[in-house]
């Protein structure tokens, strides 16, 4: 049986907003309620990737403390905007 889009959304948003950091929970959560219904499929892919990795990497690369690995760069820029970080 094949996901339907609304569930996938749903699903996101979920693993958006119970992270193992408050600070993800607070950065990701709000991002996901607010901008995944408008991505295209190839952004969910993308932005799912970004969920794959682990919080302590993910807000170093947020803040600017270290450099966004390539494979989410495309991502979390999207996740920095939001937050007016870019």
């Amino acid at each position: 049986m094949t996901e339907t889009r609304d569930s996938r959304l749903k699903k996101l948003r979920i693993r958006s907003w119970r992270r193992g950091t408050k600070e993800m929970d607070l950065l990701l959560g709000p991002y996901a309620d607010e901008a995944l219904a408008a991505l295209d499929g190839a952004a969910l892919d993308a932005y799912e990737r970004l969920l794959e990795e682990n919080d302590q990497d993910l807000y170093a690369w947020i803040s600017g403390q270290a450099p966004a690995a390539p494979r989410v760069a495309e991502a979390l820029g999207r996740v920095a905007a939001f937050h007016g970080v870019a």
